[in-house]
Parts: C-alpha cells; structure tokens; sequence
C-alpha cells in the first residue's frame, strides 16, 4: 500500500455546503436564508426568545437547591468487586482499600470517597475499607465472612 493509495471510508467526509454562489448551486441568491426578516440579517442571536412573550424558562416555576458543598461519591457494586477478585485482578486476600480498587481499574478516580452498594453476590471472605458503604453492603459482606469497614475520607487538603 502506497500514499496516494488511501482513501477515506465512504461517507466519512462530506462537501462544504458553499452558499451563495450563484443560482445552479441551489443556495444563490439568497443562500437558505428566506426573503428579509431578522434571521435573514448578519449577527442574529435568539435563542430563547418568543416574539416579546414571557420565556418557557421564565414562566416555570424554580424547584430545589443545589448545595454547593455535596460530596460526589464513585459507586461500586459488591458484584463487581468480586468479579474481579475471581478474575485475579484484585488480591482478594490482602485488604481491599479505595487505592487497590484504582490500581484494577474498577474504579477511574477516586472524588470524595469510594462507596460500595449491595448489588451482587459475594462469596469470598472480603477485607474492604472504604469511605462509605450501605447497609445492605457490610450486611452481605460479613454474612460472607469478611468485614467492611467505612472509613473517613483523608483531608485533600
């Protein structure tokens, strides 16, 4: 295979729509834009706007609050977890702490905390130490035999 042999895959690039140029383009004149108005002008921004009508965004009514010092916790099932013990990518002997559960690559990063949920089977005898954890989770893991242990989250700063 040469240089001049590539070619992109059929459909993967498509022509610039040239507008206004001419009327055999099919966009001359006045390229797509209708006869006069607003929209038919240079530097035209509405996007929200209804004609002088009081905005869909504005006439509902505001709900809730955001707090802004929420903690964003990486969720991990308890199935998952031992899904990858099986599989030889956690040491299901050792203790399986928030930075073991990285390394495997269950979870991508860390956010304020590591918690485990009870979604799927344990049965091995689990050592996990995490920032939290439900209820159902160290039930069903010292029901296996092994303990969950929820830890504080260390200070980032």
């Amino acid at each position: 295979m040469k240089l001049h042999e590539l070619s992109d895959n059929p459909g993967a690039t498509k022509r610039r729509k040239r507008v206004g140029r001419g009327p055999g383009s099919g966009t001359g004149k006045m390229g797509g834009r209708g006869i006069k108005g607003q929209k038919s002008r240079s530097g035209v921004a509405i996007n929200a706007f209804e004609g002088g009508q009081m905005p869909l965004y504005q006439r509902l009514p505001k709900r809730g609050f955001n707090k802004p010092n929420r903690k964003k916790f990486a969720v991990v099932n308890l199935g998952l977890i031992q899904k990858f013990v099986d599989a030889g990518k956690i040491d299901g002997k050792a203790e399986i702490t928030e930075d073991a559960l990285i390394a495997s690559g269950l979870v991508r990063r860390k956010l304020d905390g590591v918690r485990v949920l009870a979604k799927g089977e344990v049965s091995g005898k689990l050592t996990i130490t995490v920032t939290g954890a439900s209820k159902a989770a160290i039930e069903a893991v010292s029901k296996a035999g092994g303990a969950l242990t929820v830890a504080a989250p260390a200070a980032a700063e």
